[in-house]
C-alpha cells in the first residue's frame, strides 16, 4: 500500500502540492487528472523519492519511503517521467534490460532475460528489438521505455504521461496493457493522464488536483461528472454514456 500524508512541496514560496494526504488501492489503476500546474508529476516524483517533499510523510508497505535503501525500492516501485533522454546508442532490447538492474547489478542471469523477453512481448515490440533508438518514432520509444518498466518488475508502477507522443492505436495499446498489469499481474499502477476520456475508460480510481491540492477523488464514475469536471477544468463537460463508459464531450 502507498500511504501519502500532509504532502507539501513549494517552490520559490508557491505550493505546488499543498497538504496532500491519499491512500493508492492496491492492484487497481489509479488516475491522476487536472489542468496543467496543478501538481500532478510533482506528486507522483514525491512518491517515487524522485523528489524531495517539504514536509509530510510517503510511506510504501508502512515504511517512510526515505528509509528504503535505494536497492530495494528500485524492487518495489519504478517510474517513468515525461522526457526520457538516453545519450548512449542502444537497442531497443538493451534499454528493456536496464530494468533488471535492480535484479542483476549488470550481470544479467536466463531469468533477467526471460522477463526482458516478456516486457518486450507485453509492448508489441519483438519486430523492433534489436533497432536503435534513434531509429524509432516518438511512439515506438515510449514504448520501449515503458517495456523497460514492466521488466523492472515491481508491484507499483508510476507512469507521468505515458500517452505523450502516441497516436490513437498505441495509446489505447498501452492503456489495455496497464489494464493487463494489473488483472494478470496484480500490479497497482499510478498514471498522471490529461485525457479524462482514456482516464475514465481504463481506470479503476480517479485523483483530481488543481492548485496544488486534491479536489476531489473516488471511483471513475464519481469523477468523471459534468459538476465535478467543471469544478476541476473550469468548463462545461457535458457526459455521454458510450458503451457503458462515460465520455466527456470537451470538444463542442
Amino acid at each position: 500500500m502507498i500511504e501519502v500524508k500532509g504532502v507539501s512541496k513549494a517552490y520559490g514560496g508557491k505550493p505546488v502540492v499543498d497538504n496532500v494526504s491519499l491512500t493508492i488501492r492496491e492492484g487497481c489503476v489509479t488516475s491522476f487528472i487536472g489542468p496543467n500546474g496543478a501538481g500532478k508529476s510533482t506528486l507522483l516524483s514525491i512518491i517515487s523519492r524522485l523528489l524531495q517533499k517539504d514536509g509530510g510523510e510517503v510511506l510504501i508497505d508502512g515504511r517512510d519511503v526515505a528509509q528504503w535503501k535505494s536497492t530495494e525500492l528500485a524492487k518495489k516501485i519504478s517510474i517513468l517521467k515525461q522526457s526520457n533522454h538516453v545519450n548512449l546508442r542502444l537497442t531497443v532490447r538493451e534499454l528493456v534490460s536496464f530494468g533488471r538492474f535492480p535484479y542483476s547489478q549488470g550481470k544479467l542471469t536466463k531469468e533477467d532475460w526471460s522477463k526482458v523477453d516478456e516486457a518486450i512481448a507485453y509492448m508489441d515490440l519483438s519486430d523492433l528489438q534489436h533497432k536503435f533508438l534513434d531509429q524509432l518514432s516518438g511512439g515506438q520509444n515510449q514504448r520501449a521505455f515503458i517495456a523497460m518498466v514492466i521488466a523492472q518488475n515491481t508491484d507499483y508502477i508510476l507512469l507521468d504521461e505515458p500517452l505523450n507522443n502516441l497516436d490513437m492505436k498505441h495509446s489505447v495499446q498501452i492503456m489495455k496493457v496497464l489494464r493487463r498489469l494489473t488483472e494478470e499481474l496484480g500490479k497497482t499502477i499510478i498514471i498522471v493522464i490529461h485525457d479524462i476520456n482514456f482516464a475514465s475508460c481504463y481506470s479503476d480510481y480517479i485523483v483530481a488536483l488543481k492548485d496544488g491540492r486534491i479536489v476531489k477523488e473516488g471511483p471513475t464514475e464519481t469523477i468523471i461528472d459534468s459538476a465535478v469536471l467543471q469544478h476541476i477544468y473550469d468548463m462545461d463537460i457535458p457526459i455521454e454514456l458510450i458503451n457503458g463508459n462515460r465520455i466527456g464531450v470537451y470538444f463542442k
